[in-house]
């Protein structure tokens, strides 16, 4: 899962074969998740894959998570998670040698903690998601008293 407004990832889990609890399971966890960290979360954007059961939706809606569906075969409408996809295929799986899914879920935390706290953000300002935005610079003293010429 990705916030979009922060770009921060959350690593729910990973299997081959997503089975319907298994994906609510997910579900739970997130809600969870986000309950352990103060966050509130007012949408979740997903495809409409049938890996999604109605029971993972209803999850998210007792928790007040709207559910908000892509169009069919729109793959830019969740640019964010696209992009953060590729990043992950290309600075970690693409670099690793997996051996089991317990090596994966352990590569892909601490990605997910590189992704938070160290990897700089272009469209962030360099910024990192779990830290603030640096502060606006002020030239505005710099631009209205040129230096004077000799």
């Amino acid at each position: 899962m990705i916030e979009h407004a922060s770009r921060r990832i959350r690593i729910l889990g990973a299997t081959a074969h997503p089975t319907v609890s298994w994906v609510v399971q997910a579900a739970k966890n997130l809600v969870m998740d986000l309950e352990d960290a103060g966050c509130r979360a007012r949408c979740l954007i997903r495809d409409r894959d049938g890996k999604f059961p109605r029971p993972f939706d209803e999850v998210l809606k007792d928790a007040g998570i709207e559910v908000v569906l892509s169009g069919v075969r729109m793959p830019r409408i969740n640019s964010i998670m696209e992009r953060w996809v590729q990043i992950c295929r290309r600075e970690l799986l693409d670099r690793t040698l997996i051996w089991n899914q317990r090596h994966l879920l352990r590569a892909l935390r601490e990605f997910e903690t590189f992704y938070n706290e160290h990897r700089p953000h272009q469209g962030l300002a360099n910024a990192r998601p779990l830290h603030s935005l640096p502060a606006p610079r002020n030239d505005t003293t710099a631009r209205q008293n040129p230096p004077a010429e000799a």
